[in-house]
């Protein structure tokens, strides 16, 4: 059962529980996100990749093949975007951008599983060749 404060200037509640167990019942804070904050967070990540998409196909679009792993005619296409489009693509509830590193041989690569630092360089290397490679296949 709840009980008044008995200070009426205290800042916190006026009401405060007498026992761990007459805590008010309200729904638990989850830690995972909710859909809401899910979406919000796609939309968020969607324009940030589409203006960095965009301004690389714009600064080299030579790079910005290579970089994002994209067709010719979608480089295009980004660099052709306007911004009210650009913020329309992104409104939507599906990630735009995707992980190319598909294949436990590339991730292992990247991060370096198992293998000291002095290797890490070469690792790294190797993982780019292999991207590189499949970029070449993609095109």
């Amino acid at each position: 059962m709840l009980q008044p404060i008995s200070d009426p200037y205290s800042s916190f509640h006026r009401l405060a529980p007498t026992s761990y167990h007459d805590e008010p019942k309200t729904k638990p804070r989850s830690r995972t996100m909710n859909t809401d904050q899910i979406l919000a967070e796609i939309r968020e990540a969607n324009l940030s990749y589409l203006m960095l998409a965009q301004s690389l196909v714009r600064a080299d679009k030579e790079q910005a093949l290579f970089r994002l792993g994209v067709s010719e005619e979608t480089a295009a296409l980004i660099g052709s975007l306007t911004p009210a489009q650009m913020m329309k693509v992104a409104t939507g509830n599906t990630l735009l951008c995707r992980f190319r590193m598909d294949d436990d041989m590339v991730w292992n690569l990247l991060t370096n599983h198992g293998k000291g630092a002095a290797n890490d360089g070469m690792s790294r290397l190797h993982a780019s060749i292999l991207m590189a490679g499949r970029h070449q296949e993609a095109a």
